[in-house]
């Protein structure tokens, strides 16, 4: 069952199985103030179970550029487009959201995004990248790193 995700009052609604439920709610929360005051977009999960293109998608890139198998169990997951570009985002049980962007247009941007919740260590499997702090009223200090997708998917 789809749940909109409110970020004026943060709840770990889906995700209380994780050890940082509660920094998760906010870094959820934190992505849908950021789609609602830029692109106006009402951002919406599902239990990854309900959607497991999105993650199979996710999981596939992640593999397929890098390597990455990430070791913890998918909470939720969306899929959108805005603004000429395709989101699609999971949630993990470690405190872990990863998302990928890529353009609709041939040749334009693609990208892999990692956010830590507040309280998480880096997994095993992004120990390479390097994270940048970002303060939030919603999620305390996110840590979050990217790289650029060279396939086409």
């Amino acid at each position: 069952m789809p749940y909109v995700v409110d970020f004026q009052n943060v709840a770990t609604v889906g995700l209380e199985t994780s050890p940082v439920a509660g920094a998760l709610a906010g870094l959820r929360a934190n992505e849908a103030r950021y789609y609602r005051n830029k692109y106006d977009h009402v951002f919406t999960v599902s239990p990854a179970g309900e959607v497991p293109e999105v993650v199979d998608r996710v999981s596939r890139i992640l593999r397929k550029e890098r390597g990455i198998v990430i070791g913890s169990r998918p909470l939720e997951a969306t899929s959108f487009e805005v603004d000429g570009l395709r989101m699609d985002y999971v949630f993990y049980e470690s405190g872990l959201s990863i998302n990928v962007m890529s353009s609709i247009q041939d040749g334009g941007k693609r990208a892999v995004g990692f956010k830590l919740s507040d309280g998480m260590e880096v997994p095993e499997e992004l120990a390479a990248f390097k994270f940048a702090r970002q303060k939030s009223k919603l999620a305390g200090v996110i840590r979050g790193s990217y790289f650029v997708i060279k396939g086409e998917y």
